[in-house]
């Protein structure tokens, strides 16, 4: 039973990440994250919880949630992004550790990105 508690309480860290996210509350955000959070993407990588929030609020993508699915502290999302006005189906891997997300990778198809 203790498993199913930590499930739902992950998903719903990421959940209320990704909503601080599209609502710009990047404080919110922010207290989301372990302070040495790592993201791994496609089109690079963060070391931390400040240069990867410094970096969406520059960018200001919002997230369109299909589907998620949980097993302990991981949680996997798909979901459309709206990347500057291209939306991109794009998957995003989330591990929680002490109630903060501790590290994030995302896969998508980038060619919509890169085309001019």
């Amino acid at each position: 039973m203790k498993t199913n508690i930590m499930e739902t309480k992950a998903k719903d860290i990421v959940l209320k990440f990704l909503n601080a996210l599209n609502t710009e509350n990047f404080e919110a955000a922010r207290d989301a994250l372990d302070d040495n959070m790592q993201f791994n993407g496609v089109m690079g990588s963060r070391d931390g919880a400040e240069n990867y929030i410094k970096d969406m609020s520059k960018m200001r993508f919002k997230y369109d949630v299909l589907k998620v699915f949980e097993n302990e502290n991981d949680v996997s999302v798909f979901y459309d992004i709206d990347m500057n006005g291209k939306r991109i189906f794009t998957s995003g891997w989330y591990v929680v550790e002490n109630e903060k997300i501790k590290s994030l990778r995302v896969l998508f198809d980038p060619r919509l990105l890169l085309e001019k």
